[in-house]
């Protein structure tokens, strides 16, 4: 690094930002790729004909068109979306969660969340330059009610985020725990931000509460994704609320943040969206497979998940991810992320064959 460049990373980069670190994307060429969370199923090949077809007729020399409407239509019905909410699209959950930021960024505005918990909650705060307070979860990764809802009187945070189900712990939180939690948001006049990224895998939705009651949560915002569903490469996720509150949301996303093919990708897995439900229902039972096979694995412990992952705690997990990426499978040493997860490793539920080479690695790595 020459003098100058140096010189103005010093006066021209926020300090807090050279601080940080970017995050991070493990090298994944020839590996069996368990580390992210993604579908492992591809289209079938006459779909994926179909869909080749379709994206090259699109006009590409124009901006998106109007057609983006027609996505926010499908994915409201997609997610039987409640009456008197708007939806909002953004580049994945994660410009979402970036546009929350920037929207509620006041003077002393705080953000909140359970720990552990997915990273771009505290760095989308840190990023906006907004304070954000992690409150730590139970030894058994359950909500700890007493010190989220003292967190919250506390510090009276603009958005509470609560995952569900959470990742990396793979669990899906006690409703009436999370009932308290919202209730005490909205006393302090604050949002709370419901992440279904995992929705396709799990058990429950937090949406049938909401409309079973939507006047009690009229400050809940509720996030989804498109990624789990079948399309990571794609980036598309979309945030339902009343519409009063998506509409000043809204202001701050940028134009044309949807690309015409993004848009079109997403519509035509809808169109096929039995497809999609069909490999979810496969990772489903491939996942309790799994579980079974891991379980039996002498000084290993696994948890129960609603999510495409697991949790699994081991004794030497470095040794144990080292091992396995030796042999050819990636998956991700979370044991380091925070004290609740000494000693755990996260995997995404591959396919069959994926599942029997990682559980053979993990096996031959121990």
């Amino acid at each position: 690094m020459t003098e100058k460049i140096s010189n103005l990373i010093q006066s021209r980069i926020r300090q807090d930002i050279v601080s940080m670190h970017a995050y991070a994307i493990q090298d994944s060429v020839g590996m069996v790729k368990l580390d992210a969370m993604e579908n492992p199923h591809r289209l079938p090949a006459d779909l994926q004909q179909q869909l080749g077809e379709r994206l090259g007729q699109l006009a590409l020399n124009r901006y998106p068109d109007g057609r983006v409407n027609d996505l926010r239509t499908a994915l409201a019905a997609y997610a039987d979306m409640p009456a008197g909410y708007d939806i909002m699209l953004g580049n994945g959950s994660d410009e979402l969660i970036s546009l929350l930021a920037l929207a509620c960024d006041v003077p002393g505005a705080t953000i909140l969340a359970p720990l552990p918990g997915f990273v771009m909650y505290a760095m989308s705060a840190q990023l906006q330059g907004l304070q954000f307070v992690g409150v730590a979860l139970t030894a058994d990764f359950e909500l700890d009610v007493p010190a989220m809802l003292a967190a919250i009187a506390q510090h009276k945070p603009a958005i509470t985020y609560l995952a569900y189900p959470n990742n990396p712990t793979a669990n899906l939180w006690d409703e009436a725990a999370m009932a308290q939690i919202i209730v005490a948001a909205a006393e302090v006049g604050g949002l709370v931000v419901l992440d279904e990224a995992y929705q396709p895998f799990s058990s429950k939705t937090y949406l049938d509460t909401i409309r079973a009651d939507p006047a009690a949560h009229d400050h809940v915002l509720l996030m989804r994704t498109l990624s789990k569903f079948g399309l990571a490469g794609v980036r598309m996720g979309y945030m339902m609320g009343p519409k009063a509150l998506i509409a000043e949301i809204d202001k701050v996303r940028p134009p044309y943040n949807i690309s015409v093919l993004n848009y079109e990708c997403a519509l035509f897995a809808l169109e096929n969206k039995a497809i999609f439900s069909a490999q979810a229902a496969e990772l489903i039972a491939q996942r309790a497979i799994l579980f079974d096979a891991l379980s039996d694995i002498p000084n290993v412990k696994a948890f129960k998940s609603d999510a495409n992952m697991l949790l699994l705690r081991v004794a030497d997990p470095q040794k144990t991810f080292e091992g396995m990426k030796a042999r050819g499978v990636l998956i991700k040493n979370v044991s380091k992320m925070h004290l609740l997860l000494s000693g755990c490793l996260r995997l995404t539920v591959g396919t069959a064959e994926e599942n029997a080479t990682m559980v053979a690695a993990i096996k031959a790595s121990m």
